[in-house]
């Protein structure tokens, strides 16, 4: 656990002492307890255990990493026993809005304290110890998911040969600081569909705008889980899977609309991706040729990016065994199988530098060249009217940074529109080569996020911001960390408890 991250931990452990001290102020008045010991953090849940009777040990687990947190709001369950509050929801309302209901029982003068004598006198049926039991799961289950980390798989190879399909992972909260929620009345442990009804998962009756505890950019080369920017619209057909705007572009807006079931999603509950951050805000990034240039100098390459070359040996020999047996890893599952023979004695097969090598040295290998990908229209921002940009061919491009000013040209419009319309919530509207923010004429902008430019290692098997632009920071969720389970016909034992690099 790096100092950041142990320092949200601390601070968040403050936050739970900390918030309902006023109420406590109150009740430890009731008590009979010095009324300022409810105000010094962690020695009030010291003195709650005093009153309510209970282990003094308690106290000193409280300061175990986020098993604390847990152990802090059983105290605070405790100490409202002793107040005469038995039931489930006001055991649920000191332990999550405590900020609230402490107050409540502090300072009416209907509440009395009993003492812990008289509560240890109230026993909980069977169902209701269960009952107990599984929303404890629950909460702590969420909590950890949203303030610490979340399980992630991997569904498609976009990232191999860094990361393998069906591997998976838990991904760090805490790196860039916990996200909350911005739809929080939603089922627990489902993302934003739910199994069997294919229905809804969660409710917008209450909507949080972007908030990030403890905030820290995302550093360059890190490998990022994010929501999926154009998942704000889609289709129930296709979901991410053929976004939405692509169909748009491919059919008409009218053809869309009238064929599939269009939707909306909000940023929390998008897709989840996984790509490298290749570029941060305020780098100019560029492709030249399949080379990645960040601020016009050559980028970090994973030893385990990988790309297409077109390969020629002198007679056929090349077979999948054959470049197994050389140390070469293949995937033949996925759509785009990774060894596809050409007519002739040619090949293309996506390979690592390092494969590159162990590939030349096989007898009868005669030539190996990196495959370059010039079709043009189909990237970002599929405007070719300035943008002659291909997925090998791409950019310079600025990525936008906070507080950072970008002039409003013709040339750029296409590039900067849906950051500052969509993204950043401003009205947008071009008339008579003109540009109009919230209804004034505009030459210049001034963003109000950073953004990130996001990458699959595996170049020509990504679907990433090559095709679809920025990633705001409201969108990122985590840092991938560790990959904790890998599967494949088996347990890939090699790859278990592997960091991410």
């Amino acid at each position: 656990m790096s100092n950041g991250e142990l320092l949200t931990v601390i601070l968040i452990s403050l936050l739970i002492v900390l918030l309902p001290a006023a109420g406590a102020y109150g009740m430890f008045k009731k008590a009979g307890a010095p009324a300022w010991k409810a105000l010094v953090p962690f020695y009030n849940t010291y003195v709650m255990l005093q009153l309510a009777e209970r282990p003094k040990y308690w106290f000193f687990l409280q300061f175990i990493p986020v098993v604390g947190w847990f152990i802090s709001l059983g105290i605070l369950i405790e100490f409202v026993k002793v107040f005469g509050k038995f039931r489930f929801y006001q055991h649920a309302l000191a332990a999550i809005f405590g900020v609230v209901y402490l107050p409540y029982i502090g300072f009416n003068k209907k509440d009395k304290y009993i003492g812990a004598a008289e509560a240890r006198k109230y026993k909980k049926s069977p169902t209701r110890e269960w009952v107990d039991a599984g929303v404890f799961a629950v909460v702590a289950a969420t909590l950890i998911r949203t303030f610490i980390f979340e399980a992630y798989t991997i569904p498609t190879s976009s990232m191999e040969k860094t990361l393998l399909v069906n591997d998976f992972l838990f991904v760090s909260k805490l790196s860039y600081g916990p996200r909350i929620p911005n739809t929080p009345l939603a089922m627990p442990f489902v993302h934003h569909t739910m199994p069997i009804t294919g229905s809804k998962s969660y409710v917008e009756w209450i909507k949080i705008p972007y908030t990030r505890w403890f905030a820290s950019p995302v550093k360059r080369n890190d490998v990022v889980v994010f929501n999926f920017p154009a998942g704000d619209t889609l289709t129930k057909e296709y979901d991410s899977k053929v976004p939405y705007y692509d169909l748009v572009r491919g059919y008409g807006r009218s053809y869309v609309w009238d064929n599939y079931t269009v939707t909306t999603r909000p940023v929390d509950k998008r897709e989840n991706y996984i790509k490298r951050c290749t570029a941060i805000a305020g780098d100019t990034l560029e492709l030249k040729e399949g080379i990645l240039y960040v601020n016009h100098a050559p980028a970090y390459v994973s030893p385990s990016s990988a790309t297409f070359y077109n390969v020629v040996t002198a007679n056929r020999i090349l077979d999948e065994e054959t470049l197994r047996a050389g140390g070469i890893n293949l995937n033949q599952e996925d759509e785009t199988p990774d060894f596809q023979p050409q007519p002739g004695t040619g090949y293309k097969i996506n390979l690592t530098l390092d494969e590159v090598a162990l590939l030349k040295k096989i007898p009868g290998v005669t030539s190996v060249t990196r495959e370059i990908s010039n079709t043009i229209g189909d990237t970002y921002p599929q405007d070719t009217s300035f943008f002659k940009w291909s997925a090998d061919n791409f950019g310079p491009l600025w990525i936008p940074a906070q507080n950072a000013t970008v002039q409003l040209t013709p040339a750029n419009i296409a590039l900067y529109r849906r950051a500052i319309r969509v993204y950043e919530n401003n009205e947008w509207e071009e008339k008579d080569g003109k540009v109009f923010i919230n209804g004034k004429e505009a030459t210049s902008y001034t963003f109000k996020m950073n953004y990130y430019w996001m990458m699959g290692d595996n170049r020509h098997k990504s679907q990433d911001s090559r095709y679809w632009g920025f990633v705001p920071e409201d969108h990122v969720v985590g840092e991938a960390w560790l990959i904790w389970m890998s599967w494949e016909h088996g347990v890939r034992w090699r790859r278990l408890f592997r960091r991410i690099h």
